[in-house]
């Protein structure tokens, strides 16, 4: 992106800033007023959204099982007053479990299964913890498969998305979210579990076409899908386990901010297309999206 274009942005993003630091509670306060409430104790895990990928920061250094950006929305929560939060367990490229039809033994990137089981061990989560985010499932589906097929042509765009959602997969990715949910509950039964959706990446209508028009258009239903899915999962375990989980549909904050669009909240590296950090929000994303949306469920 040129140096221009981010001087040109700097102003609305400061001013973005201002106004979510007000929101995260860093506004200055009388004197006399009450003293602020106690910190609330504060676990994350999850994908590469929340392990703050596009935040800042390269590709995945090699060797490194489970890769983090410290820009992330956890971590822009998690320098407010508002929470005490433990080291961030999410890891890019994380699956939900060993079991995931997508997990892949030999990166062995830790899965939020593992990632709760080292909480757990560690002491990290337990009865004292009382908020918990999470945003996984989308690489169950093997959105990062998909989203190189429909480089190639709506034709393949469309067979990908199709395997990728089938009945089975949606079942098991359903079953596999309602587990993921109640053992987070298990661990930590008075916290409130916030599930975080993805956002729409593109605007079809966009002159600026990192991809075919339709096979923009294809991706962003699949991911209402996926994200309707993931809220059924959250409502099943409050069912199924009163797990005390809330969905949050961050897409409304993502409007008008694709990643084609003139105001991108999303990465997209044209230059290097296959880059880790290509389609996960900014630090404007992480933080006026996703953090503005994670306070705001609290």
């Amino acid at each position: 992106m040129a140096t221009s274009a981010v001087r040109r942005r700097r102003p609305a993003f400061a001013a973005g800033l201002a106004t979510m630091v007000m929101a995260l509670g860093f506004a200055a306060i009388p004197a006399e007023a009450a003293p602020p409430a106690p910190k609330v104790d504060y676990v994350a895990l999850g994908d590469s959204y929340a392990a703050g990928t596009g935040a800042g920061g390269a590709e995945r250094p090699g060797g490194i099982a489970c890769w983090q950006s410290q820009r992330g929305y956890v971590d822009v929560v998690g320098k407010t007053s508002r929470v005490d939060l433990a080291p961030n367990a999410a890891c890019h490229g994380a699956v939900l479990s060993a079991q995931s039809p997508a997990y892949d033994p030999v990166i062995s990137t830790p899965t939020v299964e593992e990632q709760l089981d080292r909480l757990v061990f560690t002491g990290k989560i337990s009865d004292a913890t009382e908020l918990v985010s999470i945003t996984a499932g989308a690489n169950d589906l093997g959105f990062a498969y998909v989203l190189g097929q429909c480089s190639v042509s709506p034709e393949a765009c469309n067979v990908a998305i199709a395997s990728a959602t089938s009945e089975a997969a949606l079942a098991e990715l359903t079953s596999a979210l309602v587990q993921t949910y109640a053992d987070i509950h298990a661990a930590a039964p008075h916290a409130k579990i916030v599930v975080l959706g993805y956002p729409l990446l593109f605007a079809p209508d966009s002159p600026v076409a990192p991809l075919p028009p339709a096979s923009q258009l294809a991706i962003n239903q699949a991911t209402l899908g996926l994200n309707e899915l993931i809220e059924n999962a959250v409502a099943l375990a409050n069912y199924y386990y009163s797990a005390n989980a809330v969905f949050v549909d961050v897409t409304p904050r993502f409007l008008g901010h694709a990643v084609n669009s003139a105001d991108p909240w999303l990465v997209f590296d044209p230059n290097n297309p296959t880059a880790d950090y290509n389609f996960h929000p900014n630090r404007t994303g992480h933080t006026l999206g996703y953090a503005a949306a994670l306070v705001a469920a609290m």
